[in-house]
């Protein structure tokens, strides 16, 4: 658990980027491998499932002394949370619910690194969770980020994956059903997609191949898309290609004039619609410019025409009971400076059992209808279903007759 892994060039967890834009692959290898908080949060949530797995299925005679002495090494880590254990249960119930499915206890295989490499050189990742039965092989992924939601459905890093454990346990299970597992247990998301081995060797022979090929040569053509951030390259600020892209789209719907975007109201409806595929790419793409740029200047390189400043601050009291009780002694009431609130439903859930949230708590929750956004018609959503007419949004047939009344 926790060792350094060195990831491949062409590595399943960036899949998606590498073939969908090719010369990323060999662009991204100029960037050091760089690691963030969330990241380390992740490996240790990562860690704490593996040893929870390895003494239910791996090591199921594991002495309860050894058990505790590697999770509370474990709990010791920086980025540990209390909440960690009821998200990492989690995933460990959903690994058991598939295993248990099954009349002859199946194999079950945990942190394992796959080769792929007949269908992209050198490929390899590790897995969080395979199980083989029969004909089925499930490969279950644990993600616990909350920030991009992920699913399973034609999945490239989870399909890779299953790639590999064919290739290595084939022999053995004839696997004809592939079924791939996302547990996002802080989001809610539990998504799942099932493909046959046969599709998946064509997929793995007819995409995967050709564009694993150019990526190792460094060759083919760039590609703008969802990749660009949702498979965090580290090119995504600095990259040319995206630059020239996004460029090129703003000045199209720039004033030449004003150097200001055309108002929208000179827009027709279907220019609207063709501004905003391009601002999904667009926004993100300048959050990233502007991270690089911040990166350069305080690695002391120059970026002409920008320099650091100091940011906004907020004024803060580092130790609040120590200063309010300096009031209460001048004479202030204690009352004045706190308050009594009760705490989010997110912090009641972690304080209480499930079965007493479910029982108890859930009779209560109220989850109110989400407000209208833009999303794609490609998008599997349902559409925004309105409970109003456009009057009654703005006082209804009342809000006309009260103005008659008072012309």
């Amino acid at each position: 658990m926790a060792e350094e892994r060195k990831h491949a060039l062409l590595s399943a967890s960036s899949a998606k980027r590498w073939i969908n834009c090719p010369p990323s692959a060999r662009l991204s290898e100029a960037f050091p491998e760089s690691t963030s908080d969330y990241a380390e949060e992740g490996t240790l949530a990562h860690d704490i499932c593996e040893l929870k797995l390895r003494k239910l299925f791996i090591e199921p005679g594991m002495p309860e002394k050894t058990f505790k002495t590697a999770h509370n090494q474990l709990k010791k880590r920086g980025q540990y949370d209390p909440e960690m254990e009821r998200y990492t249960d989690e995933y460990v119930d959903y690994i058991q619910k598939i295993a248990y499915s099954y009349p002859v206890p199946p194999k079950i295989v945990i942190e394992k690194e796959v080769h792929y490499g007949h269908v992209a050189r050198d490929g390899y990742g590790f897995s969080d969770c395979i199980i083989l039965s029969g004909t089925d092989c499930h490969v279950v992924d644990f993600k616990y980020g909350k920030g991009i939601t992920v699913s399973a459905e034609e999945n490239p890093q989870m399909m890779l994956y299953a790639v590999g454990a064919i290739a290595e346990y084939g022999i053995v299970f004839p696997v004809e059903r592939v079924i791939l597992h996302i547990v996002q247990p802080r989001t809610k998301n539990f998504s799942r997609w099932e493909i046959s081995a046969g599709q998946l060797q064509t997929w793995s022979e007819q995409t995967v191949k050709p564009a694993a090929e150019l990526a190792w040569e460094g060759k083919g053509d760039f590609r703008q898309g969802s990749w660009c951030d949702d498979c965090f390259c580290p090119a995504a600020g600095t990259c040319r290609f995206r630059m020239e892209e996004n460029m090129a789209a703003l000045q199209k719907h720039t004033d030449p004039i004003t150097g200001k975007m055309i108002p929208a109201e000179l827009l027709t409806n279907g220019e609207i619609g063709s501004i905003l595929p391009f601002l999904e790419f667009a926004a993100p793409w300048i959050k990233k410019v502007r991270a690089a740029a911040l990166d350069k200047l305080l690695a002391d390189e120059d970026v002409p025409g920008w320099k650091l400043v100091e940011g906004r601050s907020n004024r803060e009291l580092p130790d609040p009971d120590k200063a309010y009780a300096a009031l209460v002694e001048a004479g202030y009431k204690k009352a004045l400076f706190y308050e009594r609130i009760p705490v989010t439903l997110t912090e009641a859930e972690k304080l209480i059992n499930k079965d007493d949230f479910n029982t108890i708590l859930m009779p209560f929750i109220v989850k109110p209808k989400g407000k209208p956004t833009l999303a794609p018609k490609g998008d599997k959503r349902p559409p925004y279903q309105k409970d109003t007419t456009p009057q009654e949004d703005f006082g209804g047939e009342n809000q006309y007759k009260e103005e008659e009344k008072t012309c």
